[in-house]
């Protein structure tokens, strides 16, 4: 079981595949199965070296209890370590929710390790948690209510389980709000996709951003909202095949 250390908190990952390397980041309190679990592993790995990591504070990583160890300069150099360890010079990254928010961190302080972006279920303006606090404050089984809401039919006992698994304290600590990069847009070089779906809140703001972008392709998913836009694989994998294939020429 593969890990690093980055500034005394291990991180855990996994890879499997073989081609360019796509890093894979889970959605906020998930954890690297989820890539399976959803079924989007397995297709990209036919042509792309999959490096599937938990975040600290889910899964197999430590779970530090201190604030500033969520900040988004550390995260990013979570995925640096990874990449060191592997030593990866520069890898393509594909973020969904809580990992897409970390991709404008990523090209903001360490925009030379990226070769492409797929940002799923974010934008780069700034956000509360303050709902998440919220629910957590009460403890796990009130987020897992949340959860099941939120989930619907793609909370399999499975996920449940995982996400039961979490520590309600330590998921409140890394709850950070999001800081706004609306003024980074406009530098971001490196090729984008911007997945959205079309009944996520967070449309509007994906539309507006990947104007501002010089190098961004928009997919609006069709009847999908936040959940679905990481469920629904037979709209999201042609997209995001399609996008790895054209970087990588």
């Amino acid at each position: 079981m593969p890990f690093v250390v980055n500034n005394g908190v291990r991180i855990h990952y996994e890879t499997e595949g073989s081609g360019p390397p796509l890093v894979l980041h889970h959605g906020f309190a998930g954890c690297g199965e989820d890539w399976r679990d959803f079924g989007l592993a397995a297709p990209l790995a036919c042509h792309n070296r999959l490096i599937i990591l938990d975040a600290r504070g889910c899964g197999e990583s430590d779970k530090p209890r201190d604030p500033a160890a969520y900040d988004l300069v550390t995260r990013t150099r979570d995925i640096c370590a990874v990449l060191d360890d592997l030593g990866i010079d520069k890898a393509h990254y594909y973020g969904h929710s809580y990992g897409g928010a970390l991709a404008w961190g990523l090209a903001r302080y360490v925009p030379e390790r990226i070769a492409s972006l797929i940002i799923s279920g974010s934008h780069p303006y700034a956000v509360s948690q303050q709902g998440f606090r919220d629910f957590l404050g009460q403890g796990i089984e009130a987020f897992l209510a949340a959860c099941d809401r939120i989930y619907g039919p793609y909370m399999t006992p499975e996920r449940r389980a995982r996400l039961a698994a979490n520590d309600a304290s330590v998921l409140m600590t890394a709850s950070l709000d999001r800081p706004d990069h609306a003024d980074l847009l406009p530098t971001m070089r490196m090729p984008c996709l911007l997945l959205i779906g079309e009944l996520d809140p967070y449309c509007p703001d994906v539309r507006k951003a990947a104007g501002s972008m010089p190098n961004a392709e928009l997919v609006v998913l069709p009847d999908c909202d936040h959940v679905a836009n990481f469920g629904r694989t037979g709209l999201i994998l042609p997209a995001v095949t399609s996008f790895l294939a054209r970087v990588a020429e």
